[in-house]
């Protein structure tokens, strides 16, 4: 009994601080803010550049990746 009441009680804390967090954010539209700002800022290019060069370097470690596992499927037949 007392053990459901710990988690009842856990859990309505959790709702609670999630609705705080929740309620401190602005009500305006904060997509258009972003995408404002870091266009002003050229803060967008930075991020694209930095996602190209994350999917460059896993696609190079991917064929690396192939080209060591058909070596090795060669070598073992």
């Amino acid at each position: 009994m007392v053990k459901k009441a710990v988690k009842h009680l856990s859990l309505a804390a959790i709702f609670i601080c999630n609705y705080l967090l929740v309620g401190a954010q602005s009500v305006q539209d904060t997509s258009a803010t972003i995408d404002s700002t870091m266009r002003s800022h050229d803060k967008i290019y930075v991020v694209m550049a930095v996602c190209i060069v994350i999917l460059i370097v896993f696609f190079l470690y991917l064929i690396r990746i192939d080209l060591k596992v058909s070596k090795k499927e060669k070598s073992s037949t």
